[in-house]
């Protein structure tokens, strides 16, 4: 009989739902060092994960060091997030919630401005995705310096993008989790329908012989010796 191979992937989809849900509402509930903590955590990743390919790849030396120094500036503004996200509680105090604005408008306008010199002056060949998302960076870092500027609650704003992200990704990954339980459950009904099979192969039904009709005795003649 061939081994069943079952996929228990779908418990951990549904795990990571349940957290999604969690890390959403309990973003809402301490928004503002949520939001900060996980906008530097972001940022942090996005810069050094990026270091070694990055310089590896890139031909000229002075795209190198421009690179190189944008890279060291966002993992100071990311440091920088994660301080006051983690250590200075909720809600944050005035002073960085303002300056939460100018260094997300940094992190923003940096890599923007860096692509497109790259592209423009040092000939990088580029594909159409990364063009359109470095063109809404460039974008999206004006818009977000003004509503800083003018007092406006950006941080809010992403706690409810975050929220709405995390609950997404939580319907996602319990409908897919939903589909690999199905399939759990279908080869679990195959295994038991084989050794159904088994059992009756094993033992098979041997059938009764009905007794058969006594014959009538045949009346032999008998014999006078004379």
């Amino acid at each position: 009989m061939a081994k069943q191979k079952f996929n228990y992937g779908w418990v951990i989809k549904w795990i990571l739902a349940a957290i999604l849900i969690a890390a959403g509402i309990l973003t809402k509930l301490n928004e503002q060092s949520i939001v900060y903590a996980t906008t530097g955590l972001a940022v942090i990743i996005f810069s050094i994960f990026r270091v070694v390919p990055l310089l590896k790849t890139l031909k000229k030396e002075v795209l190198r060091t421009i690179n190189l120094i944008e890279i060291i500036f966002e993992f100071i503004i990311g440091a920088l997030m994660c301080y006051v996200g983690f250590f200075l509680g909720n809600p944050v105090p005035a002073f960085w919630v303002t300056m939460y604005g100018y260094m997300l408008t940094f992190f923003l306008l940096a890599r923007g401005v860096v692509y497109f010199v790259s592209l423009y002056y040092f000939a990088e060949k580029t594909e159409p995705t990364k063009f359109w998302t470095h063109l809404l960076f460039i974008a999206l870092g004006p818009v977000i310096l003004t509503l800083t500027i003018l007092g406006k609650d950006i941080i809010s704003t992403l706690g409810w993008l975050l929220l709405i992200a995390s609950l997404g990704g939580a319907v996602f990954l319990g409908f897919d989790g939903f589909g690999g339980y199905k399939k759990y459950r279908e080869k679990s009904k195959e295994l038991n329908t084989e050794k159904q099979k088994t059992k009756e192969t094993k033992e098979p039904m041997v059938e009764k012989e009905l007794p058969k009709p006594l014959q009538d005795e045949v009346e032999e003649k008998e014999t006078y010796i004379s």
